[in-house]
């Protein structure tokens, strides 16, 4: 019997470990195996390459991942959420890498972090990795929420060590400086606890934003917020060589600008201390970021006139990109509130048609219009978390068409052949 069946028990055992280590890894085996092979979007002039191929974005915001993140029971919704922009041909997701002091902070006082909210935001970029979506990471907010620079001069001003208790003092103070500088630091060093990658070796995020929607209202010549920029690109450029980088800003022209009394809606919006042009133009930034709120810059004009105004806005900004600036320009905030007087849905339909086709004129064109982010989308559960700008895309056909087929528009251009996945399921469907 031994010598009969001597490869016999060799052989079982062999297969009994064998199934034992699929059954305790075969799932992060599978799953690693599955995740699509990625590289880094580049720069090259005005275009976006991925590839060795121009890469043109459509893609939306969902500022809330992280924050939902740390919770069990709201986690799912950011598998769902990312599932769903892959799905309707999504390839970029604007979302905050900061929360400040606040609920839920990361950052719970200069320096000191919570390890329980740092797995969460793991978890968003792990599962955008998944899903082929790719992230542009915030990292401080302007405004007050999510903490955002007021919490910085806060902190100082606690500490007795704050220059000033003027929220502009996040600019110019070296103590806050410092403070912000930690903070990049770790963001950008910081290894994911799921995937095993430092942040800034990851191709999952596309691009890193300073600041969102930067002003200095205090120094309106602008010099302030200009050297923040300068110091604080350079800053991270000096950690993290492989991601792209922007600033954040709304796209107002400055006062020394021409352009400041043709483009811009209002006088106010040169007097916010940021000037598109002087602020893009650093060389530690990769492409320029602009918003497009038209209601909220102008209140009592008709819709014909904001879209109108749009156009020309966008346009504007293109040609900054193409003949002054030489970098992509990215429409990362656009959105038309649903608290407008008479608002009705197909106004909100239209709007967007106006910023999508015009993106997608200038890509043909292989021009510096290189994508635009709708804000914003949620998933269905979601109404207590809604703004005037929030959008279920299923919720309402006419949109989730309008989104999908600026997907397949710039895939086109790339040719849906080359294309794998969601995007050549989609655009397939459609051709």
């Amino acid at each position: 019997m031994v010598a009969g069946n001597g490869p016999f028990y060799p052989i079982l055992g062999f297969a009994l470990f064998v199934a034992f280590l699929y059954m305790s890894f075969g799932d992060l085996i599978f799953n690693y195996h599955k995740e699509p092979e990625i590289g880094f979007v580049e720069r090259n002039g005005t275009q976006f390459m991925l590839d060795g191929r121009a890469f043109y974005i459509n893609g939306w915001n969902s500022y809330w991942l992280m924050d939902h993140a740390v919770e069990e029971y709201s986690r799912p919704r950011i598998r769902a959420m990312l599932q769903a922009g892959a799905k309707m041909g999504l390839t970029v997701c604007r979302t905050w890498a900061f929360n400040d002091g606040a609920y839920n902070a990361l950052q719970i006082s200069p320096g000191q972090f919570d390890e329980r909210v740092f797995r969460a935001l793991d978890h968003v970029i792990a599962e955008a990795r998944q899903h082929g979506i790719r992230l542009l990471l915030s990292l401080v907010n302007n405004l007050q929420a999510y903490g955002g620079k007021t919490q910085y001069v806060k902190w100082a001003w606690e500490e007795g060590i704050g220059l000033s208790a003027s929220n502009d003092s996040f600019f110019f103070d070296p103590t806050i400086r410092n403070y912000f500088k930690d903070y990049i630091k770790t963001v950008l060093t910081r290894r994911n606890s799921i995937t095993g990658i430092e942040y800034r070796n990851d191709p999952t995020i596309f691009a890193w934003e300073l600041i969102n929607e930067p002003r200095c209202m205090s120094d309106t010549s602008g010099d302030t917020l200009q050297d923040w920029l300068e110091e604080m690109s350079e800053f991270v450029k000096s950690i993290d060589k492989n991601h792209l980088l922007t600033v954040g800003l709304e796209g107002f022209y400055g006062p020394n600008s021409p352009k400041s009394l043709t483009t811009n809606p209002e006088a106010w919006a040169s007097r916010l201390g940021s000037d598109f042009i002087r602020n893009t133009n650093i060389s530690y930034i990769d492409f320029a970021s602009v918003h497009i709120y038209p209601d909220h810059w102008f209140h009592e004009q008709e819709l014909e006139d904001k879209l109108k105004y749009v156009s020309k806005w966008m346009l504007s900004h293109i040609e900054d990109g193409d003949k002054e600036l030489k970098k992509p320009v990215m429409f990362t905030e656009f959105g038309l509130s649903n608290l407008n007087k008479d608002f009705l849905p197909s106004q909100r339909d239209r709007f967007h048609k106006t910023v999508l086709d015009t993106i997608y004129k200038s890509a043909k064109k292989n021009g510096s219009g290189a994508g635009a982010l709708v804000w914003q989308l949620f998933v269905g559960g979601m109404e207590e978390y809604h703004d005037d700008f929030a959008i279920v895309p299923w919720g309402r056909p006419s949109t989730y068409r309008l989104l999908t087929k600026q997907s397949c528009r710039l895939a086109g251009i790339q040719g849906v052949s080359q294309l794998e996945g969601y995007l050549k399921e989609l655009c397939s469907k459609k051709e």
